[in-house]
């Protein structure tokens, strides 16, 4: 009777969120950069991705450039997607944000659903909306998909379907590749 209901996501969110805990979906770890590596230079950086915050204002992934990225494609009514955020929001509490920073991608029709959850959950990453379509290197026949992008611009990992990226192990793959960003 719950799937029948505006309870369907959290409880199913839950469930699986159980599910993450016993180690079993695991996300692929990020490959660190070989050094030497150049820094990108304007023009250079392949992710030209215009967004909006949840208050409506552009912003774009290249003005990221130079960090490594946490892309996550999500929605409020994804259950996997709302069962892998607490995990996601761990890792972003534990991580240098002069080096890494999270873009999460909420595919809601209506924003106002996005922006209650965030509250709801006090979430601190930054959300943002697709301002137009996303490039190829972002697109995803499945939600949540997470795509870490290196410090040039490269993508240096792809998981789609929900995964518990709280781990020791992911968090040193994405301080190591993080390691060749400068400041």
């Amino acid at each position: 009777m719950v799937l029948f209901t505006d309870l369907r996501t959290p409880v199913l969110g839950g469930v699986q969120r159980g599910l993450l805990a016993t180690g079993l979906w695991r996300p692929t770890l990020p490959a660190p950069a070989p050094m030497p590596r150049a820094q990108p230079t304007a023009g250079t950086y392949p992710h030209n991705v215009p967004l909006l915050t949840l208050d409506g204002k552009p912003a774009n992934l290249r003005d990221l450039q130079g960090k490594v990225l946490l892309v996550n494609l999500w929605a409020s009514w994804c259950p996997p997607c709302v069962a892998e955020m607490p995990g996601l929001q761990k890792l972003y509490n534990q991580v240098d944000k002069r080096k890494v920073a999270f873009v999460m991608i909420s595919f809601d029709q209506n924003p106002e659903k996005a922006r209650r959850l965030m509250a709801r959950k006090g979430y601190t990453f930054s959300a943002y909306f697709p301002a137009a379509p996303l490039p190829p290197a972002f697109e995803s026949e499945s939600i949540p998909t997470t795509i870490i992008v290196g410090p040039d611009g490269q993508i240096a990992a792809r998981h789609e379907g929900m995964a518990d990226y709280d781990t020791p192990e992911f968090r040193a793959a994405l301080e190591k590749l993080a390691g060749s960003a400068r400041l």
